[in-house]
């Protein structure tokens, strides 16, 4: 099932590639792949926006799916529209159509500074995150786990998680050719990872906290195969917590979980580390405040830049 989702997806990529003299050509999109579980998925409220970030963002599109808890019938339904504020917890797709939540992500202004720092590049996301989910299946409880190989114990979906749940995302996203309906076929290119994750594997077992690296790491790996680029750069969110002081800790092992982190990127010459979470308020122990996510979306895009600069 994952191998077959995964090469579905590229039907159209294949199609481009043995036959280019026959399609007319439309625009050349950057791709990134943004996910992990809540300060992914986005609490900054709406209503909170500056004048700068509340429209939609022009030129920039989005494909996302609703989020799922583990075993269920896989989805991935998503379509691609150009980003608009309405895409953080609570958004959903039913029959073809974005509902739109009052809460946002890291997207609109991830997108925003990319478009400053790159004016002559398209810009498209693909976005799947779910609340809670963990790396680690001892981690995974009733919220999800991203681990390829994590079977529950029993469900009718009981071998169906949240990378099931990405691979569908991605294999419906590339199945449309022509995302902003121009009539000519797009040409979408993989150029990153934004990734916000690790307060669920820090808050149980210690042993957990200590395999986050190497589940990271693992993930990883799957991901880019997925996006059929091996080095595709990724930058992933230093997990902070809401209570400084160590006897009232959210996350009992988030300290591990930063260092496990820090390694990850330190082992991986096209990944990256933002750290400014640590500077930012929060709106319930849990979630940053609207200008956390804000300022976390422009910090990941300068991170994403460093790392095509570097590589080039």
């Amino acid at each position: 099932m994952v191998l077959k989702l995964a090469c579905l997806g590229w039907v159209a990529f294949v199609v481009l590639s043995l036959f280019p003299d026959r399609i007319l050509l439309g625009d050349e999109f950057d791709v990134y792949f943004l996910g992990g579980q809540s300060n992914m998925e986005g609490f900054g409220r709406v209503s909170e926006l500056p004048d700068s970030e509340s429209g939609s963002v022009e030129g920039v599109y989005i494909f996302q799916s609703t989020p799922q808890p583990d075993q269920e019938a896989i989805n991935g339904e998503g379509v691609w529209a150009t980003l608009r504020p309405g895409h953080g917890t609570g958004f959903r797709v039913e029959n073809q159509k974005n509902l739109y939540s009052d809460r946002f992500g890291v997207e609109l202004s991830l997108a925003r500074e990319l478009r400053n720092r790159s004016p002559g590049r398209k810009i498209a996301i693909i976005k799947y995150a779910r609340n809670g989910s963990s790396l680690a299946a001892a981690a995974a409880g009733g919220w999800g786990c991203w681990e390829a190989n994590f079977v529950a114990k029993a469900g009718d979906f009981r071998a169906n998680n949240q990378y099931d749940y990405f691979l569908a995302t991605l294999n419906n996203a590339f199945l449309d050719s022509d995302i902003d309906d121009d009539g000519v076929v797009d040409r979408l290119m993989p150029a990153g990872i934004v990734w916000m994750q690790g307060e669920s594997d820090g808050a149980g077992e210690l042993e957990t906290a200590q395999r986050y690296q190497e589940n990271l790491k693992r993930l990883m790996d799957l991901i880019r195969a997925a996006m059929r680029k091996d080095d595709l750069p990724v930058v992933i969110g230093r997990i902070s917590d809401s209570r400084q002081n160590e006897s009232g800790k959210v996350w009992a092992h988030g300290a591990v979980v930063r260092s496990m982190q820090e390694a990850f990127v330190t082992n991986d010459p096209a990944a990256a580390l933002v750290t400014s979470t640590d500077s930012y308020a929060y709106s319930d122990p849990w979630h940053y405040d609207s200008k956390g996510y804000l300022d976390l979306g422009k910090q990941f895009a300068i991170k994403l830049m460093e790392l095509k600069a570097k590589s080039q």
